[in-house]
């Protein structure tokens, strides 16, 4: 791993360690606090990396996963495209008449399917469609939105861990080590329904109470007609097709070897022909440009930069004295070794965000490939990994980007989602995904 810093030539001849390390730090506390904008933070830190010397331009292009910000600019594109027909407020609002629009029913339907979205789409995609439905009925209902937000949050993130598409760092877990979308179903998605199933029951002893309605809300709720809600019935049946094409795509990927990412983008090209050829040009310039404009372009840069700068700290040997450091604090034993990395995980990830935080466990857990006897060996790690960072990220208000995109629409609703007041609720209910998760890991893997 040396060889591409020694190719470099650190700024006054200073250790490559010391600078990589100094620069990451820094790039950290000031993403924690929140005072610039994190894309722009990362972008600097990894210029910074190479105009100190720690790497060269070449290397850092080669630090760079395009397969991870490939599947995850052909997902965005392609869920962009399918929310303009309204199948998601469809969804939602057949949600709600199935229960009678009773509340507590609606609750628990509204919670489901976010994680089932949340599973197939992306969880931060999936609130931005919901919670405005979501708002829109509990309005009708004359009830207090907050548990219903809350309840999202959480599942959001908890669906989100099922799949390999579902969280961010499922996708960047997946990406380096070459996990695929099967691997992630049959070892992740059997826990995560029992969490599901855990979550809903504290849950329900928590709102029930608070959850009431009149018959007359209830009827006004029943009278909402979902077929409204599909704007596009072409671009529809168009998005559903090629969604079900890209799904069937990444459950035989390994067979056919192709890599999720040109899976990804094969697809957003497809839906974007489909849903543009019958235009003129002008047209097409624009829907494309709209199309394209969906895209969070400031969650792309921030994993450029990132890659790049855990590449630097990988490069010039940080990442593996980490490893040995870890290594040592275990005792070299793999089972105590999986469960550090899950209850780690899950704390440092409720309080920053997940993402540089895999980003950095992804090279120390490949490092350790040698002390516990291969590649094969470091499966209950990577399962660790996910559960620990995706399933973290729901125990205080700052720990996933979804969190944070809710509180957000919450607020511009007026219905703000206090730090505190939801620290109280959450952070109980990610301790107890975690005990599951330890539970599952120990009996199916140690």
């Amino acid at each position: 791993m040396h060889s591409e810093s020694a190719a470099a030539h650190v700024i006054f001849g200073w250790s490559a360690a010391w600078v990589s390390s100094l620069i990451f730090v820094a790039v950290y506390v000031m993403v924690i606090t929140e005072k610039l904008n994190r894309a722009i933070l990362a972008l600097l830190g990894a210029g910074l990396m190479i105009l100190a010397g720690v790497l060269t331009q070449e290397a850092a292009i080669r630090g760079v996963d395009f397969n991870t910000i490939g599947l995850l600019l052909g997902m965005m594109v392609i869920v962009g495209i399918t929310g303009k027909c309204g199948v998601f407020q469809y969804v939602a609002i057949w949600s709600a008449k199935k229960v009678k629009a009773r509340p507590i029913g609606v609750l628990f339907m509204l919670s489901i399917v976010t994680a089932f979205l949340s599973a197939l789409l992306d969880n931060v995609t999936t609130v931005l469609l919901i919670v405005p439905v979501t708002l829109l009925i509990t309005e009708e209902l004359k009830v207090k939105p907050y548990p219903y937000l809350l309840s999202e949050i959480l599942f959001s993130n908890i669906g989100g861990t099922a799949t390999l598409i579902g969280d961010p760092p499922n996708i960047m877990i997946g990406s380096a080590v070459g996990l695929t979308f099967n691997d992630f179903v049959f070892n992740l998605t059997p826990v995560i329904l029992i969490v599901m199933g855990a979550t809903l029951i504290p849950i329900y002893f928590l709102w029930r109470r608070d959850l009431t309605a009149t018959e007359a809300a209830m009827n006004r709720v029943m009278k909402f007609n979902e077929r409204e809600a599909i704007t596009d019935p072409r671009l529809l049946k168009q998005s559903l097709a090629v969604l079900a094409a890209v799904i069937t795509g990444f459950i035989l990927a390994h067979a056919l070897n192709i890599q999720p990412a040109t899976i990804a983008m094969f697809g957003a090209a497809a839906l974007l022909l489909l849903d543009n050829f019958h235009r003129d040009a002008e047209e097409q310039a624009k829907s494309v440009h709209h199309a394209f404009s969906e895209v969070e372009w400031v969650t792309l840069m921030f994993f450029l930069g990132l890659f790049i700068l855990v590449h630097g700290l990988e490069s010039s040997g940080v990442i593996a004295k980490m490893a040995r450091e870890l290594l040592a604090a275990t005792g070299g034993d793999r089972n105590v070794t999986v469960i550090a990395v899950l209850w780690g995980s899950a704390i440092l990830s409720a309080f920053i965000d997940n993402i540089p935080f895999v980003a950095t466990m992804i090279p120390l857990i490949k490092s350790m490939a040698p002390a516990f006897g291969g590649d094969e060996a470091l499966l209950p790690l990577w399962w660790a990994l996910s559960l620990g960072a995706c399933l973290g990220g729901n125990g205080t208000l700052i720990g996933a980007s979804a969190n944070l995109v809710v509180a957000g629409m919450a607020e511009r609703a007026g219905q703000p989602i206090r730090f505190l007041a939801y620290l109280k609720s959450s952070f109980l209910l990610m301790i107890l995904s975690i005990l599951l998760s330890h539970l599952y890991l120990w009996v199916r893997f140690l």
